[in-house]
């Protein structure tokens, strides 16, 4: 079976790539940086040749909303219309739970418009909503940073290892298209300025945390449970915890 994974050098990209071609698929990493543009098309077709499964994990170089819009639309019309050229059998995207619930933001009203291109595709697909990644905590921080304070709404988290994800990923590929959305999350359940104060004292970081209600997620206001899963979300196995002690400590204080 021959994958090719879009955004496949980024974080989630390579850790797919890695675990699919441990399993023995023929498995291409697709990026700007391999020859492969979806803005422009480069290397698409030829990438996409005899291509089974097309994995969509790229994100957009910028949050700025006009940006980001022209990125996800010019990239999955031009994705879709290549792997609908390919015979493609099944397409698999990358979005984030509470989508739907956060579109005051202009990322989140683009992921939206790229998960009903996929819908709309007539291409089988599956869509994997996740909540944040664990390393997504240091963007997640620096957006909510005024000065030496970091502003956070006292909203409900569950995050999930980037592994995690990636294991869930491969599991679709190796399965059938659920013409559906499924959600996945990490085990354990915190607060957001409790998480990013856990973080921030295993760096050694200075920064306060401030609880503030009207504090907004990359332009979106936050109640109690817009970033939560359902109850049927699959949960990964890594804890923060564990996360914190193996990879943040190794990691360059700031």
């Amino acid at each position: 079976m021959k994958v090719v994974i879009i955004g496949g050098t980024g974080l989630i990209g390579s850790k797919v790539t890695a675990r699919l071609r441990k399993l023995g698929y023929d498995v291409i990493p697709a990026a700007p940086n391999t020859g492969v543009n979806t803005i422009t098309g480069e290397g698409l077709d030829n990438a996409l040749k005899e291509a089974d499964v097309v994995v969509d994990v790229a994100n957009s170089p910028s949050f700025e909303d006009e940006a980001v819009m022209d990125f996800f639309q010019t990239s999955g019309r031009n994705l879709l219309a290549a792997e609908a050229r390919a015979g493609v059998q099944h397409h698999i995207v990358l979005s984030v739970v509470g989508t739907d619930r956060l579109q005051e933001s202009g990322y989140f009203r683009a992921k939206l418009v790229q998960e009903n291109l996929v819908k709309g595709s007539g291409i089988p697909f599956s869509i994997v909503r996740s909540t944040q990644f664990f390393e997504f905590l240091k963007g997640i921080t620096d957006a909510a940073t005024e000065g030496r304070e970091v502003h956070l709404a006292p909203a409900n988290i569950q995050p999930i290892a980037s592994d995690d994800v990636a294991l869930r990923i491969e599991e679709m590929v190796t399965g059938r298209p659920i013409n559906g959305t499924i959600e996945i999350a990490g085990p354990d359940l915190y607060v957001l300025p409790e998480l990013v104060s856990l973080y921030l004292t295993q760096l050694e970081d200075s920064r306060n945390v401030r609880i503030d209600e009207h504090a907004q997620y990359f332009g979106a206001p936050l109640n109690t449970d817009t970033l939560m899963p359902s109850r049927n979300a699959r949960v990964g196995p890594t804890d923060f915890t564990a996360w914190l002690q193996s990879v943040v400590l190794k990691l360059p204080h700031t």
